[in-house]
């Protein structure tokens, strides 16, 4: 027989590297066309002039300039109106 008991499984023992995501790029920086701004998971921030985003929510330069961030109101499909932070280059 053996002298070892039986030892229990091992659950939560994965590990995923961080995504490396939030604001790459602050407000009075200089952006060049296709640089990355902002990685996000979901629409936090919304892309304004001269910004584009992506299938996964990254709002990338569309021109080079200068970048801008601004808080606006944004209605949502309930009709309720919220303050989000619109992202621009100009």
């Amino acid at each position: 027989m053996s002298h070892v008991k039986a030892g229990g499984t091992a659950k939560n023992v994965h590990d995923s590297p961080g995504q490396r995501l939030g604001v790459k790029l602050y407000g009075g920086q200089k952006v060049k066309v296709g640089q990355v701004i902002v990685r996000q998971v979901g629409m936090t921030k919304r892309p304004g002039p001269g910004t584009k985003m992506s299938r996964n929510y990254t709002i990338h330069a569309a021109k080079d300039g200068v970048v801008s961030f601004k808080t606006r109101k944004v209605r949502l499909f309930s009709g309720k109106s919220v303050r989000r932070t619109e992202v621009s280059v100009n």
